[in-house]
């Protein structure tokens, strides 16, 4: 049977100083676990009506299995590693390809409300190109997705800066990838980030509930 693209949301448990703690303040930390419980799975209701791929959960530290099976019993793990973020990257990508998948993306939780079409077009891109990559407003992007193993291009880019974005394309570049972008997109991780999201009319089942408490 021909594997399918596989999708990998990489996912930290909700727990209180451990999640969106750059919301807090405004935010209480009992209020920014709510609202990352609420994103995580409102991004895996989104990935979820993107047919052909494979989901996968990137789980970020051992001990989380139970959490993320009681989330999402049918969706497998791949455990994060250890290390800063490109490098976990880098280590769940390399991960899926030598599972034998034809093509892995990577993404946060962080943009609930990003249109699904955005992510199959992703890899519909890989028929073409190396790399697709959309692009955050914020300098940095929200997924990610390669037909071949490249862990250079996580491991050697700082991440959580205002130019990974710019960094991750120069690398690209470098090693030869050719490179095609989607529509930009925003993530949550400021209270501005928070207001827009309130606005933004997508299908937000889990997370619209808790916005007027936060």
């Amino acid at each position: 049977m021909k594997q399918r693209p596989v999708l990998i949301i990489m996912a930290k448990q909700p727990l209180p100083g451990r999640t969106k703690t750059r919301l807090c303040p405004p935010l209480t930390l009992e209020e920014a676990t709510l609202l990352s419980e609420g994103m995580l799975r409102d991004t895996l209701a989104l990935t979820r009506r993107v047919p052909g791929i494979e989901v996968v959960l990137g789980i970020d530290s051992p001990g989380s299995e139970a959490y993320f099976r009681g989330l999402a019993p049918d969706l497998r793990q791949l455990p994060q590693g250890d290390g800063p973020l490109g490098e976990r990257l880098a280590h769940v990508s390399e991960a899926a390809f030598a599972d034998g998948a034809p093509a892995v993306g990577v993404m946060s939780s962080d943009s609930p409300s990003l249109p699904p079409s955005y992510l199959g077009r992703a890899f519909a891109l890989l028929e073409e190109y190396d790399l697709s990559i959309g692009p955050c407003e914020d300098g940095g992007y929200y997924m990610a997705a390669l037909r071949q193993s490249a862990p250079r291009l996580f491991r050697e880019v700082t991440m959580s800066t205002p130019h990974v974005l710019h960094d991750t394309l120069e690398r690209a570049a470098e090693l030869g990838l050719r490179t095609a972008l989607l529509p930009a997109w925003y993530d949550i991780d400021t209270a501005a980030d928070l207001e827009r999201l309130r606005n933004d009319p997508a299908p937000l089942r889990y997370t619209r509930p808790l916005l007027p408490r936060l």
